[in-house]
């Protein structure tokens, strides 16, 4: 076995085991508290729970199947997202050429442009070509009603859905000396950390939360949970450095990073939500709401850690 694919299994393992006690700590509750299934709260924690089982086992499953599994994962990720931001828009039938072409167009081109790793068109693409196509489209309809509007949430849905989600699998085109083929474990760096930071914010908040840090945004969040919860994940990061080609000092310091700009796009997207009265992007997931719920933290931490590391560790 390579020295990457034991490196994957023992941090596949050690992610099965936390779920185990967590799922062994949720039954019990269960038991206890809500036998009955009375207890929301209870309820909500194993519907979690279950989540991120099948949520680990189908990411797993996309890092054994290597650069393939991943880009394809995140292509579906984007598009399934890309259609719950969609459904929200104020678009119109004049908006449809479009947005047919955001989903069939713009989003396979993105990926296709990752997949044969070129770097200086997939990261202008989207934010130069497609958002100067998009308008004209939109404008040959002749609609003018709430253009503007119109198409700044398009964009701005290709933005954060197709764009910034797509660096996630760009990882895996960094050259990074002495690093090679073991880039996947990057991505697992970035979603655990990430991840772990939403579940650490949550957990410190439960526990010691006092002070709401944007109670109109999330009223949830608390400024103990928050920087108990980014500490916590930065420690985490430096722990993790083994699986990465930074140092423990680096390794923690760009865990901060990722976790400050997950905690800051969980906001934008709150803000978003908060305007469109919705307390969820969808219901696909049992617990965690639709893609963009899950996906909110890690598309705005991905393009600043992509950069971050093409900047600093390739050549």
């Amino acid at each position: 076995m390579s020295g990457f694919h034991f490196d994957l299994l023992k941090l596949l393992g050690g992610v099965g085991a936390i779920l185990v006690v967590a799922s062994i700590i949720g039954y019990v509750l269960q038991r206890r508290l809500s036998p009955d299934g009375s207890n929301a709260v209870i309820e909500n924690l194993n519907a979690r729970i279950q989540a991120w089982w099948a949520m680990v086992i189908l990411m797993g499953l996309a890092f054994l199947g290597g650069r393939t599994g991943v880009i394809l994962l995140f292509a579906f990720c984007s598009f399934a997202a890309l259609r719950e931001f969609a459904t929200l828009t104020n678009t119109k039938r004049a908006d449809h050429w479009a947005l047919a072409s955001a989903f069939f167009v713009v989003l396979p081109i993105q990926y296709w442009l990752i997949w044969i790793d070129w770097y200086g068109l997939f990261s202008i693409f989207i934010p130069v070509y497609a958002f100067l196509l998009m308008p004209i489209v939109a404008a040959l309809r002749g609609d003018t009603e709430n253009f503007l509007v119109r198409v700044a949430e398009t964009q701005w849905a290709l933005m954060i859905c197709v764009f910034c989600a797509s660096h996630v699998p760009a990882l895996l085109s960094l050259d990074i000396p002495g690093y090679e083929g073991r880039n996947v474990l990057l991505i697992a760096f970035l979603v655990v950390v990430v991840q772990s930071s939403d579940v650490l914010q949550y957990v410190w908040g439960k526990l010691y939360g006092r002070r709401k840090i944007a109670p109109k945004l999330s009223p949830s969040k608390t400024l103990e949970g928050f920087v108990g919860g980014v500490l916590s994940s930065m420690l985490l990061g430096a722990c993790l450095w083994w699986m990465t080609p930074f140092t423990f000092v680096q390794a923690g310091l760009l865990a901060l990073v990722i976790a400050l700009m997950g905690f800051f796009g969980g906001l934008v997207m709150s803000a978003i939500k908060r305007d469109r009265g919705i307390k969820d992007w969808g219901h696909l997931i049992a617990g965690h709401g639709g893609f963009i719920d899950r996906l909110d933290s890690v598309v705005f931490s991905a393009p600043v850690f992509f950069h971050l590391v093409r900047y600093w560790w390739t050549p």
